[in-house]
């Protein structure tokens, strides 16, 4: 008897609009049939998370299975961010995956140190997106075994 297959449901914290909409047309050109929900910073990310204000109903913003987090943001920015994530017992387990113009070392490490499970520097071309969102996709969505999926 086979299990019903449900979308991979994934929050992204972005505040660029136009990186938005590339990543949005890459999951559309690579036919990633997930749900994507998209916050603007990490103030918005740990509401969705902890389903206060606009994010109260659970419905309309379910838990993620994984989120692709960018680290240069308003009011909250992501290191700060992942920080509370991975401290929370209630959300520590959800991957997240950096997404981010950074190149430094010094935010690659600061990441990974602080719980990131994969750090990512958004590529700047459409091709080059649709291809990293391939490769995630086929990593996280197919190999790895989300623990909510």
């Amino acid at each position: 008897m086979g299990s019903a297959v449900r979308s991979v449901v994934i929050l992204m914290a972005e505040d660029d609009e136009d990186d938005v909409v590339l990543v949005r047309d890459s999951f559309q050109m690579t036919k990633l049939l997930n749900e994507l929900h998209v916050v603007e910073d990490g103030v918005e990310l740990l509401d969705y998370l902890k389903h206060r204000g606009a994010h109260s109903d659970p419905v309309r913003s379910p838990r993620p299975d994984i989120i692709l987090l960018d680290l240069n943001m308003p009011r909250m920015d992501g290191r700060e961010a992942l920080k509370e994530i991975k401290a929370d017992p209630d959300l520590r387990s959800i991957p997240v995956v950096i997404l981010t113009t950074s190149e430094t070392h010094t935010d690659i490490s600061r990441s990974y140190h602080d719980g990131a499970n994969c750090f990512i520097t958004k590529p700047v071309t459409f091709q080059s997106m649709c291809e990293v969102v391939a490769k995630l996709g086929e990593f996280w969505f197919q190999i790895v075994k989300l623990p909510n999926v």
